[in-house]
């Protein structure tokens, strides 16, 4: 994770009917970062959360035992290292936005999360998103969700990778990806992968308002049964910049 434009960005988009509400938890790690047991080199040593809502106001965490509300963090959630932050909330319908950042300014690999507490809850997370800094090695952009739902059943998702068309407020974001590519780790070990969206065999069975505006832009529309699923961006060949991965959920 970078500074200024650069610093991680998480989106999610909540739905349900008006008066319906969500309980989450929001966690920015980055001291106790590893895969497989292995620390990640160069991790955020002290990151900063703050949670963007719809009617404007901000709430901040930097660490996360000094929350008023700490002790209903559930055990499960609560971080391994005291500088890491935590948000635990209720929020309505609505479009919300996750800053990361060093709470010093410093930098380094870190993860955005979101928790979804009310499964039975009416609102639901039917959109979450990611955008920072890709770069090479360990260092790519990675995305994740879970998919809930009893035995047998599954979900349709579109994921997509974007990079040539960001922007913001209508501003190009500087230091765009220009070719961005998409891979999907499956709970069997599987990858499905895409480069430019239009090549992709259903490409064309995408909803209109989820094909990418740049062709080097990449989409998976796939359907998944319940599982933890990995999505990792990088530039097609080799190139670096900011990047956005975004997973929205089709079936209701």
């Amino acid at each position: 994770m970078s500074a200024g434009d650069n610093v991680l960005i998480g989106g999610f988009i909540i739905t349900g009917p008006s008066g319906s509400t969500k309980t989450v938890v929001i966690r920015g790690l980055g001291p106790s970062l590893n895969v497989n047991g292995v620390p990640v080199p160069e991790r955020l040593p002290d990151p900063l959360i703050a949670l963007h809502q719809p009617d404007g106001s901000v709430v901040t965490n930097d660490n996360w035992r000094e929350a008023l509300n700490a002790g209903g963090i559930p055990a499960n959630l609560q971080p391994n290292d005291d500088r890491e932050s935590v948000i635990l909330t209720t929020l309505a319908p609505g479009a919300y936005t996750v800053i990361v950042q060093g709470a010093h300014g410093e930098t380094g690999v870190a993860l955005v999360e979101a928790y979804d507490l009310e499964e039975s809850s009416p609102a639901k997370v039917a959109n979450i998103s990611t955008r920072g800094f890709v770069q090479t090695g360990d260092n790519v952009m990675i995305g994740g969700f879970i998919v809930t739902g009893p035995s047998g059943s599954t979900t349709r998702v579109v994921m997509r990778a974007l990079g040539p068309s960001l922007n913001v407020n209508g501003v190009p974001v500087p230091a765009r990806l220009t070719d961005p590519l998409i891979e999907l780790h499956q709970p069997d070990g599987s990858i499905v992968t895409n480069d430019n969206w239009r090549d992709a065999v259903n490409g064309g069975q995408i909803p209109t308002n989820l094909q990418p505006t740049d062709d080097r832009e990449s989409a998976i529309l796939t359907t998944l049964a319940p599982g933890a699923y990995t999505a990792i961006v990088q530039g097609a060949h080799g190139e670096t910049g900011v990047a956005l991965v975004e997973a929205y959920q089709l079936d209701p």
